[in-house]
């Protein structure tokens, strides 16, 4: 399990749900490279309304349908490895927005892959 905390990089990825890659989803696509990369996290999440360099609002209001709703993907780790995984990004991302953030981890904890307990449980 990758061991993090103090000072680190956030990647924020903004992108179409529509957006592919090989016929996958191209979201899909970024989390599993980031995995295999060792990265220690990334987190899919979907918007309900927005819009990027071409202007064109994608909404999930009914009125006005849209099948490419905006997607943000966030990933976390030390700035050497966040700096060696962007060559992927730029290989990945043909239309939106990467951009990196100075963060702090404060903590991160994962289960036990065998026991699926938390670093909290069996703790008095």
């Amino acid at each position: 399990m990758t061991r993090l905390t103090g000072s680190a990089l956030r990647v924020t990825i903004f992108i179409g749900e529509n957006d592919t890659w090989h016929h996958k989803p191209l979201y899909a696509e970024i989390v599993h490279r980031a995995r295999a990369a060792g990265l220690a996290g990334a987190s899919v999440f979907r918007g309900i309304e927005g819009f990027g360099a071409s202007s064109l609002i994608h909404t999930s209001r009914l009125l006005s349908l849209s099948e490419d709703l905006p997607v943000v993907i966030f990933l976390v780790d030390d700035e050497e490895r966040v700096r060696a995984f962007l060559p992927q990004l730029d290989e990945l991302v043909v239309e939106g927005l990467v951009i990196l953030d100075d963060c702090e981890v404060v903590r991160y904890v994962g289960r036990d892959a065998e026991s699926g307990k938390t670093g909290r449980e069996g703790k008095k």
